[in-house]
């Protein structure tokens, strides 16, 4: 009775531990990549599904989308700028089989070749398209990187660089260039509010020599702006044209 007490209890843990090994539960996001005696025999999951023990073996690869950090790359312009270039690499996986099977660590070679893709790009251009074109730089890495990693069944959705750091005589160089810049523009500003001053000037005194009484009513306008002033002793130039309309004419009545 005993004997068979004992061999019932352990035909129950063997086939518990039987059960434990062969019976598999995969979330919504991870697929199982199944060997069996070593060969690859299929993809299983999301659900629940039995392995034959010692027989199968089972892989996990998660589908969701892994953010990883590109770690600071020394980078050197195209104008010979050396700078820091950090990033932020965001893909998933979009083909199970291939990630586990054709690449040995496909986190560690995404990564790696993130950085090296970085720096090749980056350094294909000036310090001014660095700074003022992250958007174009950010989906040429992006289209680079998606194509050299089709073939691990990785699909790199983003990739956005996220500090590009100078040191101290860079910062103080491009902020002399900007300050320039500015009084450039402002220079120009001035230059072309004097033309256009110029020009108008230009055509108001062709108006009024074709209009002598023109220019008397603008003396009479500034004799009346001056009154207005306080000054009690103004001197203003009379022209001779128009004493002639005041002074009586030889030989005339006055």
């Amino acid at each position: 009775m005993m004997l068979d007490y004992i061999t019932y209890s352990l035909l129950a843990i063997i086939l518990i531990a039987f059960l434990s090994s062969a019976i598999r539960i995969l979330r919504e996001y991870e697929r199982g990549i199944v060997f069996t005696l070593g060969r690859f025999t299929g993809v299983k999951g999301p659900g629940l599904f039995i392995l034959i023990p010692f027989v199968q073996q089972m892989v996990k690869a998660d589908l969701r989308v892994m953010v990883q950090d590109v770690p600071p790359q020394d980078v050197i312009s195209r104008d010979n700028v050396s700078v820091k270039v950090n990033a932020v690499l965001y893909f998933r996986i979009v083909d199970p089989e291939r990630a586990i099977i054709k690449v040995g660590n496909y986190m560690a070679a995404t990564s790696q070749l993130a950085q090296t893709t970085l720096r090749s790009v980056l350094g294909k251009h000036e310090l001014d398209e660095m700074l003022a074109e992250r958007d174009k730089l950010n989906a040429d890495i992006q289209e680079i990187l998606d194509q050299q990693t089709d073939a691990w069944g990785i699909k790199v959705t983003n990739i956005e660089i996220k500090d590009i750091d100078l040191n101290d005589n860079m910062v103080r160089a491009i902020a002399k260039q900007a300050e320039a810049e500015r009084l450039r523009r402002a220079k120009v500003i001035n230059a072309i509010g004097e033309q256009q001053a110029a020009e108008k000037l230009v055509e108001a005194g062709r108006i009024l020599a074709l209009e002598p009484q023109a220019m008397q009513l603008r003396y009479f306008a500034a004799l009346h702006d001056i009154a207005g002033e306080r000054s009690s002793t103004v001197v203003f130039p009379l022209p001779m044209d128009l004493l002639s309309h005041i002074t009586p004419r030889p030989g005339g009545t006055s």
